[in-house]
């Protein structure tokens, strides 16, 4: 029986893999003082209708009272209707975050299915740069302490981008070159910014745009060369988030790209995207998004990022850190079960795995077995007490 495309099976050691990674992040979640939130699996369509992603990657369907409802596609929108609604009179700013899945009708490829999980947070109530670079020091943590060699994160802002194109009179020229951007198809945004109706200094700007990459010098270059306020009061944004990361000594792992442009349309200031140099896709992504909660009568402006899990477990796999499977523990042939159930509880409550043969196997058989499942003792209990059998060349340990 084959499964759905797009979705994949969890075996034993990836998902213990995957719950371990969980863990992981979900402490540093906690030690920086994000709560845990777990939003519905499906929601009502309208809920996704104004985000700007294709409503045809969104897996639809009607309810028995024929409503329309979709599987979420996306983990902060339902966060903020949850924090404009159900917590609206909690203490701001509020810190939340999440580890779920999320689906996606997409393209399938090496690092990306239908159903995927991904890990988070959101903070609400704050428009600080304190707030955007904690964020991001947070994603850069998470990396950090999961042991992703080489992990970078690059910052940008949409006001940069938003401050170029408000120099073109056409609407359409303008998502158009955002849409270029975005997919960073240099040749399309070379033809498209050449027949623009824009000053020439601002088509230099565009087009050395994928060249604005680098660090507190470039910010210094990008506020002298930026055509109008908006694109000034972006890089001062920057200047300032980027200079609280130093001071979270992240230094060497950020860096600045002025040209990132986001496939969601709420996003309204600082972008990130993080990432390794052996792959080619990004492991996480978010940024600042205030007006979302407008869709909710909420004012509350917000930042957040989510990673990617599988992807994550990818990039560790390829750099050497996908974990063995688990050996040791203790494999008991219950000669008395009383016994041996006795001696299996006391060896559990001391933290070990012990697991009780329930096919009535023979010595020999479950010496055969202990070898194939990795146990590193076999015991056998009875009445009189317990007896450990040689394992291998091992000679058996005292109980």
């Amino acid at each position: 029986m084959r499964t759905p495309r797009g979705v994949k099976d969890f075996l034993p050691l990836d998902a213990e893999w995957k719950l371990a990674l969980e863990q992981k992040i979900r402490s540093a979640f906690r030690r920086w003082g994000y709560h845990e939130v777990i939003s519905p699996t499906f929601e009502y369509s309208d809920l996704f209708a104004q985000d700007s992603a294709d409503p045809r990657q969104t897996y639809r369907f009607f309810d028995q009272n024929g409503d329309l409802l979709v599987l979420r596609s996306d983990l902060t929108t339902p966060i903020a209707r949850m924090v404009a609604t159900r917590l609206k009179d909690e203490a701001k700013p509020l810190r939340l975050s999440y580890i779920a899945n999320v689906f996606r009708y997409d393209e399938v490829q090496v690092g990306f299915q239908r159903e995927f999980y991904q890990a988070g947070v959101e903070l609400f109530g704050s428009s600080s740069a304190a707030a955007d670079a904690e964020v991001a020091a947070l994603a850069v943590t998470i990396f950090n302490e999961v042991g992703a060699s080489g992990f970078r994160l690059d910052l940008g802002h949409t006001g940069y981008i938003q401050g170029i194109l408000s120099e073109c009179r056409s609407e359409t020229v303008r998502d158009q070159i955002w849409q270029l951007l975005r997919k960073k198809d240099l040749v399309g945004l070379k033809n498209t910014a050449a027949a623009a109706d824009l000053p020439m200094p601002v088509k230099e700007l565009l087009l050395h745009l994928p060249d604005f990459r680098g660090g507190e010098q470039l910010l210094e270059e990008a506020y002298a060369s930026a055509p109008n306020e908006l694109s000034r009061q972006a890089v001062a944004n920057l200047q300032e988030i980027y200079g609280r990361l130093l001071a979270y000594g992240l230094g060497p792992q950020i860096e600045i790209d002025l040209s990132m442009a986001k496939t969601l349309g709420y996003y309204t200031g600082m972008v990130l995207e993080g990432y390794v140099p052996q792959v080619g896709f990004t492991l996480c992504s978010g940024g600042r998004y205030d007006l979302l909660g407008l869709r909710f009568d909420s004012h509350l402006p917000a930042v957040g990022f989510a990673l990617g899990l599988e992807r994550l477990m990818l990039v560790l796999e390829l750099q050497g850190l996908r974990p063995q499977a688990q050996t040791g523990g203790i494999l008991v042939l219950p000669l008395s079960w009383p016994h041996a159930l006795e001696y299996a509880a006391r060896k559990r409550a001391e933290g070990m795995r012990v697991e009780v043969d329930t096919e009535g196997r023979t010595e020999t058989e479950a010496l055969a077995y202990a070898q194939l499942r990795r146990f590193d003792r076999v015991v056998v209990v009875d009445a009189a007490g317990v007896h450990e059998l040689p394992l291998g060349e091992e000679e058996g340990r005292p109980c």
